[in-house]
């Protein structure tokens, strides 16, 4: 994943604290988002504050990082054949269309 995250944003003024690493940050987020546990619950043992892991995550999620891994992914898998396509399913929603003023 590491070629797919987005470079940091330089500071203008300069100085600042050092960027926490990417690689902890990824590993902390994606705890967070695959135990469904709240941002302020990250264990300190990832060594990030949730504070600054769910801000990366807002960078991240604005730089469109999360669905250029998903694609990564299945071109990863598609092309080592282990995705089975006929069972893909697709979600869908079907409302009532409103006659008249929307």
């Amino acid at each position: 994943m590491e070629p797919l995250i987005p470079s940091a944003p330089t500071r203008p003024q300069g100085g600042g604290r050092a960027r926490v690493d990417d690689r902890a940050m990824f590993t902390a987020i994606v705890f967070v988002l695959t135990s469904g546990v709240a941002w302020r619950y990250l264990p300190p043992s990832f060594g990030v504050k949730y504070q600054t892991a769910h801000r990366r995550f807002s960078e991240w999620t604005a730089a469109g990082l999360w669905p250029r891994i998903h694609r990564a992914v299945l071109d990863e898998l598609g092309a080592a054949g282990e995705i089975d396509w006929s069972r893909a399913v697709v979600d869908a929603a079907s409302v009532r269309a409103k006659k008249g003023d929307l």
